[in-house]
């Protein structure tokens, strides 16, 4: 499948004519992202994950997009677009459905603490046909399988370095590409990346960044 990164945590993914993407939020360059899509996952409630306005106008725009989300997120959209609710569907984790063309497993519940002050949120992780998983703002771990594709969050208010390099060694995929990149500057991101790809090879990871809109085959 074709893998398109947008800024921060939104990816786009195509194969056989199917167009599904992940988390287009208020940080990505959303409206390009999602033309044309089947199909939209979205991991949780905050803004840079989900563009509600967006969703909601892609959604008026075409009769056939259909959205995964966890309740929260899926009743709000309801409640913006009425004239969507069919094709809108909450999803829990431990699920498996297809969407536009792709088949997708859900892992997870929770995002990741902020601070015990701020309220903890649904959070989904998606594992595209057994190959790309996208934890949302989370460090979750598919069980009882392989990745072969992990997008790493690289920087959040809830983490650290070491979070995310001991993330990249549990999980062992093969390749890893970055994702919630978008708070951090060149300079950040270089330290950040030195850590993640060092110690990730160790483990049989080959991590590589890329740039807004900038694709690959996975």
């Amino acid at each position: 499948m074709k893998l398109t990164k947008y800024t921060h945590a939104c990816v786009r993914l195509e194969k056989d004519g199917g167009v599904l993407v992940l988390d287009p939020g208020t940080f990505s360059e959303t409206a390009e992202a999602l033309a044309g899509a089947q199909a939209v996952l979205i991991t949780h409630e905050h803004a840079d994950h989900v563009d509600v306005p967006a969703m909601v106008n892609a959604m008026r725009r075409s009769d056939v997009l259909a959205v995964f989300a966890p309740a929260g997120v899926a009743a709000r959209l309801r409640e913006e677009a009425p004239q969507a609710a069919v094709r809108i569907h909450t999803v829990e984790p431990g699920s498996s459905f297809d969407a536009a063309g792709f088949n997708v497993r859900s892992f997870g519940g929770q995002h990741a603490l902020i601070h015990p002050q701020v309220p903890i949120v649904a959070n989904i992780g998606y594992l595209v046909d057994g190959n790309v998983y996208h934890p949302g703002d989370s460090f979750i771990i598919p069980d009882g399988l392989s990745v072969q594709t992990l997008l790493v969050p690289l920087h959040a208010p809830w983490s650290k370095v070491s979070e995310v390099v001991d993330f990249v060694i549990a999980v062992r995929a093969p390749r890893a590409f970055q994702i919630h990149d978008g708070l951090l500057n060149e300079t950040g991101l270089k330290v950040a990346e030195s850590h993640v790809a060092r110690l990730g090879r160790k483990y049989g990871t080959e991590y590589t960044r890329l740039a807004p809109r900038e694709s690959v085959e996975v």
